[in-house]
């Protein structure tokens, strides 16, 4: 399946719903795309919803940190939400949850970011 990045939006966050699997070869540049897109437009606070991501790799998780590193840096905050047991695991086993804040629900991880 071929990735993609659906973006709406709650209020001043850019909610990126991204599909498929993002690895080096198929993904990588849909997440980072969308991301950039989003801080382009001035939005800051970006939550990842990974509901539908099926399968994500070393490529992936090193995109996510860069974003991360990316959103920090114009003051913003990055999150995520709904991540499937394996991309779970994968963030369990590189502690990128210490980076990453995430979240299992959306009406939470939109909380979360404490604005209106």
């Amino acid at each position: 399946m071929d990735a993609t990045a659906t973006i709406r939006y709650e209020g001043r966050i850019a909610i990126i719903d991204l599909a498929g699997r993002v690895t080096l070869s198929d993904g990588l540049g849909v997440m980072r795309d969308a991301i950039r897109q989003e801080i382009q437009s001035g939005y800051k606070f970006i939550l990842l919803n990974l509901a539908e991501v099926s399968y994500i790799d070393s490529a992936g998780l090193g995109e996510m940190a860069s974003a991360y590193i990316a959103v920090t840096n114009v003051g913003g905050k990055l999150k995520l939400v709904n991540a499937q047991q394996k991309v779970h695991a994968m963030l369990q086993v590189t502690k990128l949850y210490m980076l990453l804040a995430a979240y299992s629900n959306e009406p939470e991880a939109i909380a979360s970011f404490g604005i209106k």
